[in-house]
């Protein structure tokens, strides 16, 4: 994992993360399924709160694994 690596979270400025968006919430996760830190997502606390939330909906759901089997 590279964590010099930002993801680009502005690109969306106006809209809001949603569970159902699995598309997005695939770049918050690394490999294992891990949720990637503030530091290397470049997320403010309440962007990252909020981001955190949507992956653990949507694991729980069924939309996202809760860790990947190699």
């Amino acid at each position: 994992m590279n964590l010099s690596k930002k993801i680009n979270a502005n690109s969306k400025k106006n809209e809001l993360l949603d569970y159902k968006d699995i598309d997005t919430l695939r770049k918050y996760i690394n490999d294992q399924a891990k949720i990637l830190s503030r530091r290397s997502t470049g997320l403010n606390a309440k962007q990252q709160k909020q981001m955190s939330q949507c992956i653990k909906r949507a694991r729980i759901l069924a939309l996202l694994p809760f860790l990947n089997k190699d």
